[in-house]
């Protein structure tokens, strides 16, 4: 079974939807430790529910970003995880923790990449009269939410949208996403060769997408 640590920052609703996943057979795959920049972080609470070891370390308690990096990936590294998952974990990492674990660690991201980068995605894609948005599953390299693209999920934006009613419809459709990347990931449909998403061995040319019946489409 495939072992799988959590980094998160916020209420931890994609951790959620993992643990249930696992609790119901759906994702042959065990959480074994979740970590957080936040001691009072929902993700921390959800996970200590679940009986699962959770950590969290204060970033000022360090003199350097690295030095925090160093910190919590000594702790990641403790529970020995096959893949790391970074489901709302809103600190930058250091190039050094990054490289040193390529291709073991993905990141969910509240839009279609390369649009809309960083903070307030749905109120970017608002701005810009964008017709559809979504959410992005990626390999996470030292460049912020630049690294090669799994999987993405696609909603529409609509005429009365506002940021609260499209953020909802997105986030509808990032738990079964993230369940989907990271089941082809643990199954080792998908791996990252040479810098590249490789779905059974074959490179993609575009990101795979989340079909209707939450399976990834290539």
């Amino acid at each position: 079974m495939r072992r799988i640590a959590v980094l998160a920052s916020g209420r931890g609703s994609n951790l959620q939807a993992l643990i249930d996943a696992i609790a119901g057979g759906d994702l042959a795959a065990e959480v074994v430790g979740v970590f957080s920049d936040r001691s009072r972080a929902g993700a921390v609470e959800r996970a200590r529910a679940a009986g699962i070891p959770a950590v969290s370390l204060r970033p000022r308690d360090f003199d350097t970003r690295a030095a925090f990096d160093e910190a919590l990936f000594s702790r990641v590294d403790d529970v020995q995880p096959d893949l790391i998952v970074c489901a709302g974990y809103m600190r930058l990492l250091s190039a050094d923790v990054v490289e040193a674990r390529e291709g073991r660690m993905i990141n969910i991201h509240p839009s279609l990449l390369p649009a809309f980068k960083g903070l307030h995605t749905h109120q970017l894609a608002l701005d810009a009269g964008a017709t559809e948005h979504g959410a992005s599953v990626h390999f996470v390299t030292a460049e912020l939410d630049g690294g090669p693209v799994i999987a993405q999920a696609r909603v529409p934006v609509l005429p009365d949208d506002d940021v609260e009613r499209l953020s909802a419809r997105v986030l509808a459709r990032e738990h079964p996403l993230l369940l989907a990347t990271v089941g082809a990931l643990v199954e080792g449909r998908v791996r990252l060769v040479d810098g590249q998403v490789c779905d059974h061995g074959r490179p993609l040319a575009a990101p795979l997408q989340l079909g209707d019946d939450d399976r990834l489409l290539g």
